[in-house]
């Protein structure tokens, strides 16, 4: 049996993995001392919805006893990753100049002034641009590598959102 139309098939909990591996990586690349920009944050939303998404239909594709992902996740699914698209390729533009990014993504250069726990609080906590690139790989930053896996998850939602009618919502009853 080739791998594909399982893949297809079972594509919720393909989503559920990607998306936990996405944010989890994101998360790994903070805990090294790269904090997130605005836009960043708003990728990570992304992955959070998508998991929000694949979780209950995989819960409901197994308690149902279905052949797969219901379609409407899988195009859900398509929706939430052209999104992500989107976001991280204005992301990406913003960071080589192609386009200016909003006011609130160009950060901050003051320092939280530690010696007095009022003024700290009161102080504007050092964040990132949106438009400097922390960190690329074979020369794309990591906003663009964010929009490739996001296109590519996109078609395969949309293939899996097409694929042939087993893919229905099956009956909870079902006649002996």
């Amino acid at each position: 049996m080739q791998l594909f139309p399982i893949l297809m098939r079972w594509w919720a909990v393909a989503a559920v993995v990607v998306s936990a591996l996405m944010l989890g990586a994101a998360h790994w690349f903070e805990s090294q001392g790269l904090p997130p920009c605005p836009l960043c944050l708003r990728q990570r939303e992304v992955y959070w919805a998508a998991l929000a998404v694949a979780g209950p239909a995989v819960a409901w594709a197994l308690i149902s006893r279905a052949k797969g992902t219901p379609r409407l996740a899988a195009f859900c699914l398509f929706a939430i990753f052209t999104v992500g698209v989107i976001t991280a390729t204005f992301h990406a533009g913003g960071e080589q100049d192609w386009w200016t990014l909003p006011a609130t993504c160009m950060g901050s250069t003051e320092s939280i002034n530690a010696g007095d726990i009022l003024a700290s609080l009161e102080a504007p906590a050092t964040m990132p641009s949106c438009g400097d690139i922390a960190w690329s790989w074979l020369g794309l930053s990591m906003a663009t590598w964010n929009a490739l896996i996001s296109l590519v998850l996109a078609g395969l939602s949309l293939v899996a959102a097409m694929r042939p009618r087993d893919a229905q919502v099956p009956r909870l009853y079902r006649e002996p």
